[in-house]
């Protein structure tokens, strides 16, 4: 089976995301809408070559049996909800999200506009949010993000479901994130490294002898029962404006174990009083579990 090209797509300039509720009654229609993707997403990419263009859609787990009720991914179920005092991952459920990454903004607002029309009367526009790389591909919190993301052919084994009726595609999981940026820029610079656990300016990550058992990089470098890297692939992008700056942070895997495993390392607290120290200056304003099948899949609407 095809992957949709946004699941393991190389680092771009810009990006769209968009989140939608299905209007009550729509299923068939919004089922044939979302056959009609993938020729569309193509017919952008040879329109506009030089724009590294790709289009992504996922179904919400509280979606995907009305629009496909005759097969359901295994693993696909709700978002892993955190909540320890006043740090929360909070659970915000959406039927249908899309991505749009490009190197020319332009042609990723056509592709937003394109489907806000395919979809107009069949669902209703919750959440949107422009992404863009922001210097060298750094969060703002000034370190460098997604360090360590898979590379090359290591994207798609991390990425996408292997075999079965559902090979070819992946689970996602999305959140908004807020930073408290006026409590981050208090900290000394040598404070912010121990959070994250890895140099600011060269970006070397600490040896794993001197990483403060709160360190972001500590937290989320898990291993399963056998001894081999829970890895998920990222492809979050920085959001900002005047007023707010933040991630939009999108987790794509084999499994929703991986992410699962890595949010709880992060909110709860160990045996020993510690958690992600970097979850004091950020807050999840949302968090929505998807399920991006295959193209195949899509063109098909779920039959065959």
């Amino acid at each position: 089976m095809t992957p949709q090209a946004g699941i393991c797509a190389e680092p771009n300039l810009h990006a769209f995301y968009l989140m939608f509720n299905l209007v009550p009654g729509k299923r068939e229609q919004v089922r044939q809408a979302l056959a009609e993707l993938p020729v569309f997403w193509q017919h952008t990419v040879e329109q506009y070559p030089e724009a590294t263009f790709s289009g992504l859609v996922a179904i919400g787990n509280n979606a995907w049996d009305e629009i496909y009720p005759h097969a359901r991914p295994a693993g696909l179920t709700a978002f892993p909800a955190q909540e320890e005092g006043a740090r929360q991952a909070p659970e915000t459920p959406y039927d249908l999200f899309f991505q749009f990454r490009a190197d020319r903004l332009d042609v990723a607002y056509i592709a937003s506009q394109q489907v806000m029309a395919l979809l107009a009367g069949l669902a209703e526009l919750a959440y949107e949010q422009q992404g863009f790389r922001y210097l060298d591909s750094r969060d703002f919190t000034g370190f460098v993000d997604g360090t360590e993301n898979p590379q090359d052919e290591h994207r798609a084994e991390v990425a996408l479901v292997a075999e079965g009726r559902f090979a070819g595609g992946s689970y996602l999981h999305v959140q908004h994130y807020r930073h408290r940026m006026a409590k981050w820029r208090k900290l000394p610079v040598r404070q912010q490294e121990d959070v994250y656990g890895r140099t600011k300016l060269e970006n070397i990550e600490y040896e794993s002898a001197h990483k403060p058992p709160t360190a972001h990089t500590k937290r989320t470098s898990l291993k399963d029962k056998q001894g081999q890297s829970m890895e998920i692939l990222r492809q979050s992008m920085p959001w900002g404006n005047a007023t707010g700056q933040g991630l939009v942070f999108i987790s794509c895997c084999n499994t929703p174990l991986h992410f699962t495993r890595m949010l709880e390392s992060m909110f709860q607290v160990d045996g020993a009083g510690h958690f992600d120290h970097l979850t004091l200056f950020t807050q999840a304003e949302t968090g929505s579990a998807f399920f991006a099948p295959s193209l195949e899949w899509l063109a098909k609407g779920g039959e065959g």
